[in-house]
């Protein structure tokens, strides 16, 4: 569709070198960018939705499709643009189609988080029922839908909702050996901890001895500098 080409000619034009290799840099994987700023990025999504807002979920969603293919990650950020603008339409059946997106063309955390900070997380919580996929992609093979198993949940943990199944989450995901997925959960953890602190400091003092140090260290940021000497005592 003209709508891609133009967007792609739009996102060629405000390349910039410069920008490219300091993205490049940001990530320990390898990374395909254009080399804008996030804020045109986003900004390109929003303003291109426009031309489209009137299709039906399903040709939005394929469009999603076309620029996840590519591989580029400010095309991601723009197909999670749309496809949250979308929220409205949701039924139960896509999360198969973000799961499978997950899977097939997710390669950094970035693009993981922008699609289920807001997208899966505004599906779990019309859909909440659901949650039980995301105990699915905790034992995962793929490290991104193991990541995604946690991010997807950051909203709604700040919310205060979820919390049993933010422990259970953290319990498949506790000894995982991936960095990412342990930063992931050690951030839900934290969310949750601003409306369950107690909760939360009680799951890591039960769990210090064994979680890793980079998801306690995450987990207990908010919290009060005696709660944090606290678990972090070996």
């Amino acid at each position: 569709m003209d709508i891609i080409k133009q967007i792609r000619r739009e996102l060629l034009s405000n390349a910039d070198e410069k920008i490219k290799e300091s993205s490049k840099r940001f990530f320990k994987e390898k990374v395909k960018v254009y080399g804008i700023k996030t804020a045109l990025g986003l900004k390109l999504g929003r303003d291109s939705y426009k031309e489209i807002k009137d299709l039906p979920k399903e040709e939005i969603f394929s469009l999603c499709e076309e620029l996840f293919q590519s591989g580029y990650m400010e095309e991601s950020f723009i197909a999670c643009i749309w496809a949250n603008y979308k929220i409205d339409e949701f039924v139960i059946k896509d999360i198969n189609t973000f799961e499978r997106w997950i899977d097939a063309y997710v390669s950094n955390w970035a693009t993981c988080d922008t699609l289920c900070n807001h997208t899966i997380g505004d599906y779990l919580e019309k859909f909440p029922a659901n949650i039980k996929v995301l105990k699915k992609w905790a034992k995962s093979k793929n490290l991104w839908l193991r990541r995604a198993a946690s991010v997807s949940l950051i909203l709604p943990a700040r919310k205060g909702d979820f919390l049993s199944d933010v422990f259970e989450i953290a319990d498949i995901l506790l000894l995982d050996k991936e960095d990412l997925v342990q930063k992931g959960y050690g951030w839900m953890l934290k969310e949750a901890s601003r409306k369950h602190q107690k909760e939360v400091f009680d799951y890591v003092v039960k769990n210090k001895k064994v979680m890793p140090r980079t998801a306690l260290r995450y987990a207990i940021e908010k919290m009060p500098k005696e709660l944090r000497a606290v678990a972090m005592e070996k």
